[in-house]
């Protein structure tokens, strides 16, 4: 019963973090808000709200930064962890599409790979070699649907991409310790609030003219959806972890770009061809094998 409550959570909050994705693609294709604006109301609000949320249940949320070790790890994760992988994966949908971008972060697996190898001066095993191989493969098709002729995205589409996987490999190396000594939820609702107050600062956000977007109700209505679904994925996915193993949850995630998939179809009409499909298919198959052999190693 705790297993299939783990199945369901990991689900749930897989297809509420791909739905934000073509809520985003919206937002920045059908309205004045830009990349910059839209993810520092995001970051700002949803970190608030959780730290409002661990306040509520009595929990000490100022403690970690009676630490320095602790609370410089916090804003390098906040603002290079955090904003990194959020901006990264912003600025890709704003260049290509959902669907791309939330595929491109299933190359943080190999980025890892790469970063522990490094560090052990030594060749990673050989089902961490194929599964990069078949990683890149299917990525190969997915950009080009086989052909050899040209990209079906823009460089910019695919540096960002390349992006998002960087920094999705070091947002999830980096806070191993941190999120040891404090708790998941307490180091996130940090991470996002200094993500946004960095972003903030940066752009300026006080003296941006998109803050009349809020004068329409819809548009209001979607930034609150997509507040919400992005927190309460990340509290659906931590959720999980305490009844379904790390391979079963690697599996289950790749609802995410699924989702995406589906979302983008229907409103946006987006296609793939059959060639891009496959490649699809070999990305994710890949991916949860490195999983699963991870596991087993």
């Amino acid at each position: 019963m705790e297993r299939l409550k783990g199945i369901i959570l990991i689900i749930s909050g897989s297809m509420l973090w791909g739905a934000t994705g073509p809520l985003m693609e919206w937002l920045l294709n059908h309205t004045v808000l830009t990349v910059s604006f839209m993810l520092t109301i995001r970051l700002f609000v949803a970190g608030a709200l959780l730290l409002m949320y661990l306040l509520l249940t009595k929990q000490d949320i100022f403690g970690i930064w009676q630490h320095k070790i602790w609370g410089r790890q916090l804003i390098i994760f906040g603002m290079a962890g955090m904003l990194g992988v959020q901006y990264a994966f912003v600025a890709a949908i704003n260049e290509s599409n959902a669907v791309l971008a939330t595929l491109l972060q299933f190359l943080a697996p190999i980025f890892v790979v790469a970063y522990v190898s490094l560090s052990l001066k030594k060749w990673p095993p050989k089902y961490q070699v194929l599964g990069i191989i078949g990683t890149l493969g299917g990525l190969f098709l997915l950009l080009t649907n086989a052909s050899f002729d040209e990209l079906l995205v823009s460089r910019k589409a695919l540096l960002w991409g390349i992006a998002v996987g960087l920094t999705f490999a070091f947002y999830t190396l980096y806070p191993a310790r941190l999120m040891k000594e404090w708790s998941v939820l307490l180091v996130v609702g940090w991470g996002m609030l200094i993500g946004g107050l960095t972003l903030g600062i940066v752009s300026r956000v006080w003296q941006s003219n998109e803050w009349v977007a809020f004068t329409d109700l819809k548009i209001i209505a979607l930034m609150t959806a997509l507040i919400f679904f992005g927190t309460m994925a990340f509290v659906l996915f931590l959720s999980s972890m305490k009844y379904i193993s790390a391979v079963e949850t690697s599996i289950l995630s790749s609802v995410e770009p699924l989702t995406a998939m589906v979302i983008s179809v229907i409103v946006f009409s987006t296609s793939l061809g059959v060639w891009q499909l496959v490649g699809v298919f070999i990305m994710l198959v890949c991916v949860t094998g490195l999983s699963i052999a991870g596991e087993k190693a």
